[in-house]
């Protein structure tokens, strides 16, 4: 079925700007409406093209304020190092994370963006040591990058995806445990984390298993798993607004229905 057909018409994310940080977030966004439950993550958490997002559902159930910080394409390292996002989540009474991938993330083998964490900005001495062969001008997306090492070399590829996990479970745990307040680890996602397939590098969040989410998640308040049934099919362009070129990105992300199972899993963790 066409966009045409469909008669979805891409939304009005209402870009909005927090001094000290060159990122957009989405609007409205009121940041002086006392100590709130702050939200941080990626395109998920951000509520890309979806109308009502899991954060602005518990917005209005809650009786704290709820701040959307999610940025499209956002990593660990965006959640991190932006400053506004440490200030608004210094003075929050509580954080939601979402979980994002593995590949997102400064390593030991390559560089990411400092706000699109999606994009490959260099390789380090030792990728480069690996993989002799490889020029890495050609790169400027980090999955583009990983699938090109992964048909080199399965071998060597498995190096560099353990590297990847040790590096996000590293980062996760530090972040966790830096905080003075209780942090709600969310898995919001069109797949289950026990269902794993170790060659497809398609999946979202990336080289994320439950393994993982079980290290980390005992340095967290909680854990909420968001995600389809085993015998479910995720709810694919259902309720969701996406212009005529972005179905095949509109696919990836969950939908309204996963959301709105993250709004009240989380509710039990959140509300007094």
């Amino acid at each position: 079925m066409s966009f045409e057909q469909r008669g979805r018409m891409p939304l009005d994310y209402q870009p909005s700007a927090l001094p000290g940080s060159a990122l957009r977030f989405r609007g409205p966004l009121d940041v002086d409406r006392g100590p709130a439950v702050v939200c941080i993550g990626s395109s998920a958490t951000f509520g890309r093209f979806i109308d009502a997002p899991f954060a602005a559902q518990l917005d209005k159930r809650l009786d704290l304020p709820v701040l959307n910080l999610g940025v499209i394409n956002a990593g660990v390292d965006v959640m991190v190092n932006d400053p506004a996002i440490a200030a608004n989540v210094a003075n929050a009474e509580a954080v939601v994370m979402q979980i994002t991938g593995a590949h997102t993330l400064t390593n030991r083998f390559y560089s990411v963006h400092p706000r699109r964490n999606d994009r490959f900005l260099g390789a380090s001495a030792m990728l480069r040591t690996i993989y002799p062969q490889v020029d890495f001008t050609e790169f400027h997306f980090i999955r583009h990058l990983l699938s090109h090492l992964q048909m080199e070399s399965s071998d060597r590829f498995e190096i560099v995806r353990t590297e990847l996990e040790i590096a996000w479970v590293a980062r996760m745990r530090k972040f966790l445990n830096s905080l003075a307040l209780p942090v709600h680890l969310l898995w919001l996602a069109n797949r289950r984390p026990d269902a794993v397939g170790g060659t497809d590098l398609a999946q979202h969040p990336l080289f994320i298993t439950m393994k993982m989410l079980e290290v980390v998640g005992q340095d967290a308040a909680s854990l909420t798993i968001a995600a389809p049934l085993a015998d479910d099919r995720h709810d694919g362009l259902d309720g969701k607004f996406f212009g005529p070129s972005e179905e095949a990105a509109a696919r990836m992300l969950p939908g309204p229905g996963l959301h709105s199972m993250a709004a009240g899993k989380l509710l039990k963790h959140l509300s007094p």
